[in-house]
């Protein structure tokens, strides 16, 4: 699940290697992503143009965009790949407080563009974001067609935190989280996991490393691993439509948004 900082390219192992999309050909396909970079890790195309179509082909073969908002869209599909089983989300002592206390509301699906707003703002110890106009643009657009989803959690009606991410199969593509407030994100994540349990979803993709993810429970698969999963989740469509949970969660009306 990617962090709201841009992302930073080194050095390429070998340029020539990096395939260029044509934005006036949406349908051009990708190539193979075992052929994607070493270093950068994962980096497989660049430039082309957001649509539909592009995206949703791109997130069922493992591939997401990443880029800062004034350079060329950059794909990615890196090796190996950060993810989450759902039922082994580790909940520490103090997140199990959390959760139990109730003192707060969550939805789904309820604020998907004032997730995107809190995922978007600044960070501390972070330079901008890698959130930009055509970004949102695109997952308001997927959000629109049902493919992408946002979890939210509210304290006396304010949201203070949440996240979304994009939907292939039985996969979910967690894209970023944000808090407002202490344990918001983690929330976010606790209440999905118990969501897709339920409805048989076998892994939520991280994308990258990172030590907030690490707590959680991410683990790293081999890129070959983690794309045959997806084709092997793919053969089961997801629920579609705007989500709403089918489990119990906290949902005091004095939290809820008024």
């Amino acid at each position: 699940m990617l962090a709201a900082s841009s992302p930073t390219l080194p050095a390429m192992d070998s340029p020539v290697r990096l395939h260029w999309l044509d934005p006036r050909h949406p349908l051009q396909p990708f190539p193979p992503v075992h052929l994607a970079m070493r270093e950068p890790n994962g980096l497989r195309g660049i430039g082309g143009v957001f649509s539909l179509t592009r995206l949703l082909r791109a997130y069922a073969q493992g591939i997401f965009p990443w880029y800062n908002p004034d350079e060329p869209i950059l794909w990615w599909c890196p090796d190996p790949r950060a993810v989450l089983v759902p039922d082994r989300l580790h909940v520490s002592r103090s997140l199990h407080r959390t959760i139990r206390r109730a003192d707060y509301a969550v939805t789904l699906d309820r604020a998907f563009e004032a997730v995107l707003d809190g995922c978007a703002a600044p960070r501390r110890g972070s330079q901008g974001t890698w959130l930009g106009g055509d970004m949102r643009r695109a997952y308001r657009q997927l959000h629109a067609h049902g493919h992408a989803h946002s979890v939210e959690v509210w304290r006396a009606g304010t949201l203070i935190g949440g996240l979304y991410g994009v939907v292939s199969g039985r996969v979910f593509f967690g894209e970023s989280m944000f808090s407002a407030a202490t344990d918001g994100s983690k929330l976010a994540m606790f209440w999905l996991c118990r969501q897709l349990q339920a409805w048989h979803f076998s892994l939520i993709d991280c994308q990258v490393k990172s030590p907030h993810l690490d707590r959680l429970g991410a683990m790293e698969m081999p890129r070959e691993t983690f794309l045959r999963e997806l084709a092997l989740s793919r053969e089961r469509p997801h629920p579609p439509g705007i989500w709403r949970f089918g489990i119990e969660v906290p949902a005091a009306p004095e939290h809820l948004p008024r």
